[in-house]
């Protein structure tokens, strides 16, 4: 699942692209990525639209518009594919043999932005108002803002009883972090991922801080070296299995201590750390 490193790498990639291109129309090939809302709403709000800014909160890619935005989610396995025009996005989109499975694309006078998901979970909606769109507004700070700062992390730890894996995870206290880089984080703080949020001392909760800054940090420098080229249906970002430590790397040794690397459960979801040096 993209994470923010990697939606801050196609917002970044995005902008020179869209902002200020005008939208002519929608295309809905699969209304499943727009639910609860239907394709009409989406034409409607869009249509004739400008691209005004490209944005990113949490995992969402924000298109604000000269009114309303859109939201784009990538959940598991969507990304964005670019078209040359219409023509090429109906050759290619959504054949049987070697297609690029698109759910929602948006045309513009210099080529097309199809949304592509193969398992359409993906999500694409149109609002009136940021304030409309509830995913948008539950989010927590967001983990590479300059809202994040450690007095407001150790407040948000000493909120929750969940433990440390759990509780980044959950989006409505800080937003950005998947599965993979809370594994990460929690790895470079050398913090056991059961722990109780609110157990964390002054300086774990510091030492927590700066991880999630770093390792988010570079893991961006890796998404944009080299950056996402929505030319290429195949393209995803390179290069970061090199700066993993922790996540799936189960039986491997700690790069830190020489132990291996545990894979346990939480939530339904598969945590990798060390059992060794992460207390």
């Amino acid at each position: 699942m993209p994470e923010l490193p990697e939606v801050e790498a196609v917002v970044r990639t995005l902008r020179p692209i869209l902002e200020g291109q005008r939208i002519r129309c929608v295309h809905v090939f699969h209304p499943i990525a727009l639910k609860p809302q239907r394709a009409p709403c989406l034409a409607e709000l869009a249509t004739d639209q400008c691209i005004q800014r490209v944005d990113r909160k949490g995992k969402y890619v924000l298109l604000l518009l000269d009114r309303g935005l859109l939201t784009l989610h990538f959940r598991l396995d969507g990304q964005l594919v670019w078209f040359a025009n219409g023509a090429e996005l109906l050759e290619r989109a959504n054949v049987k043999e070697n297609g690029t499975h698109v759910d929602v694309a948006f045309e513009f006078g210099k080529g097309v932005l199809g949304f592509a998901d193969r398992r359409h979970f993906g999500r694409v909606h149109a609002w009136d108002r940021w304030e409309d769109s509830s995913g948008l507004a539950s989010l927590g700070v967001d983990a590479l803002s300059k809202d994040f700062t450690v007095a407001r992390f150790r407040d948000l730890l000493a909120a929750s009883v969940r433990p440390l894996k759990d509780f980044l995870l959950d989006q409505t206290w800080v937003a950005g972090l998947g599965n993979i880089y809370s594994c990460e984080a929690l790895w470079h703080a050398r913090l056991d991922p059961r722990r109780r949020a609110k157990s964390l001392r002054p300086e774990e909760a510091r030492r927590l801080h700066k991880a999630i800054v770093s390792v988010l940090r570079r893991a961006l420098e890796c998404c944009l070296h080299p950056a996402p080229d929505f030319h290429d249906s195949q393209w995803w970002f390179q290069g970061l299995q090199k700066i993993l430590r922790a996540y799936d790397r189960e039986g491997e040794p700690c790069r830190r201590c020489g132990a291996a690397i545990r894979r346990i459960e939480q939530s339904g979801r598969s945590t990798y750390c060390c059992r060794k040096c992460q207390k």
